[in-house]
């Protein structure tokens, strides 16, 4: 089995609910607290292509940082948007699973299923 890693919030329910999934399959990922250390850049870009989306894609906008750094902006760059979120962790979306060469947003929790074989 290709090694697991969980982006993870453990304040965050759905973050919870999708570590719980993986324990209850006899899974037991890699666990970074993505708050306490957060990715850089080039952490960042790489997470993206393995998820296929735009760090526009990765922004939760509910996020008070997003409006103060104005982050709704279209003409910011996508170097601009992954900085802000190396920067300001709070953005990127949670909780996010890892394998190998693919990853997966766990909303809802049960999306990391998709990765399992």
């Amino acid at each position: 089995m290709t090694d697991l890693t969980l982006y993870h919030n453990p304040r965050c329910s759905k973050s919870r609910g999708a570590l719980e999934l993986l324990e209850a399959r006899g899974l037991t990922p890699t666990i970074v607290r993505y708050l306490e250390t957060p990715l850089s850049a080039v952490q960042i870009k790489a997470l993206l292509g393995k998820l296929g989306i735009s760090a526009r894609q990765l922004l939760r906008s509910g996020e008070e940082e997003y409006k103060t750094l104005n982050l709704a902006d279209a003409s910011l760059s996508e170097q601009q948007l992954i900085d802000a979120i190396a920067a300001h962790p709070k953005l990127m979306e949670r909780p996010i699973l890892e394998a190998g060469d693919k990853a997966i947003i766990g909303r809802p929790p049960e999306n990391v299923l998709e990765l399992l074989p």
